[in-house]
């Protein structure tokens, strides 16, 4: 569950790669929307601050003793925030309880090495330490190492935590930034992992033929080995290169090898970020291809499918053969099984922090089925 005043959309953080776009002028909005974010918190549950007073340590609700040895390097960047069902609590006694439960679920039967979560919050109020400030939690896959995991813990369904916790967590959130554990820059990331959670299902186009790829071959990919994906994939996120657009295979194929020169030398990762890419010619160019992950979206790489459309579309979008292109390549995808029937679309700047796919191009792709901002 994450409440309205808690979801952030990329307000800062990671920037595309290859898009050098962000300047003082959007520093300058994403400051006054960050301190708006504040405001708006305070105007509903007071000023927060944490009060020691109310902090349970480890050994006050009973916690077993276990160790992670993983540790955080602070301040980091990114905020989850989680609800967790089933743990309703309004004192100390019964969420000391609840908290022991959740430990040893996830220590004796999910085999973590301790409760997966740095701090959690209970409809008393209180703040419960997890594994605390500098230790790795394991709430999040692909945040783990670069996030604070803060939980609330569950309330009946339909029902927000109580003005209490609600105040207990600005507190927390506030005092992690004040003693530099969190960046006062942070990111809450737009995150839908849980197959419950995508899109319903919706009535299945009639199958077509797949597109025709152009192989890793015909543009003379260098041998690269990376991390294969878990298929089939949750996202497609569309993304635009920031560089110059191609016409012809001529131009397309020393284009797409120029960029897995870029990313593989300057970038340092194992290959070209994308799992596919449009020319405007018209033809899909493999790049990582179905069933390896890209590196062009931290935190989702592992689950979803890059699609990038090589060129700027911030005023003008894609031609019609690429658009449709992609659209069949998406298709193709959900009929091999690379993608879940109830993927979600989105934008690459719908999750992380870019001008990427461009206004022009966003606007064409919230057009699409499955679309979501």
């Amino acid at each position: 569950m994450l409440l309205p005043w808690l979801l952030v959309l990329s307000t800062v953080g990671l920037g595309a790669r290859g898009d050098v776009s962000w300047d003082k002028a959007q520093t300058k909005d994403m400051l006054e929307r960050l301190q708006d974010l504040f405001t708006n918190i305070s105007q509903l549950t007071g000023k927060g601050r944490l009060d020691v007073a109310t902090v349970v340590s480890r050994k006050e609700w009973g916690a077993e003793a276990v160790g992670c040895s993983p540790r955080l390097t602070t301040p980091v960047g990114f905020l989850i925030m989680h609800h967790v069902p089933g743990l309703e609590c309004h004192n100390q006694t019964v969420c000391g309880q609840r908290l022991r439960e959740l430990q040893t679920q996830h220590v004796h039967s999910n085999n973590w090495c301790d409760v997966a979560y740095n701090y959690l919050v209970g409809d008393d109020g209180r703040v419960y330490e997890g594994v605390g400030w500098d230790v790795q939690g394991m709430h999040t896959p692909g945040y783990n190492n670069i996030s604070l995991g803060l939980a609330f813990f569950g309330t009946k369904e339909g029902h927000s935590p109580s003005p209490a916790a609600l105040c207990a967590m600005e507190g927390l959130i506030s005092y992690a930034v004040q003693k530099g554990h969190l960046s006062p820059l942070y990111v809450q990331p737009f995150l839908v992992k849980g197959e419950n959670c995508l899109a319903p299902r919706q009535t299945a186009s009639p199958k077509k033929a797949c597109p025709a790829i152009v192989p890793r071959s015909a543009w003379e990919a260098r041998e690269t080995h990376c991390s294969t994906m878990t298929v089939p994939a949750k996202y497609v996120i569309i993304i635009h290169t920031a560089e110059r657009t191609c016409n012809t295979p001529d131009e397309c194929c020393p284009l797409v090898q120029t960029m897995q020169s870029r990313f593989m030398d300057r970038l340092y990762t194992c290959d070209i970020g994308y799992n596919f890419l449009m020319g405007q010619d018209g033809a899909i160019y493999e790049g990582v291809g179905w069933n390896v992950q890209g590196s062009h979206t931290p935190g989702y790489d592992d689950i979803a499918l890059g699609l990038a459309f090589m060129g700027t579309f911030s005023e003008k979008p894609p031609n019609a053969m690429a658009l449709e292109a992609a659209q069949t390549l998406i298709q193709c995808a959900v009929d091999k099984g690379y993608l879940s029937p109830n993927y979600l679309l989105v934008g690459h700047s719908d999750v992380s922090n870019t001008l990427s796919p461009g206004k022009a191009l966003h606007n064409i792709i919230s057009t699409w089925p499955h679309f979501r901002q």
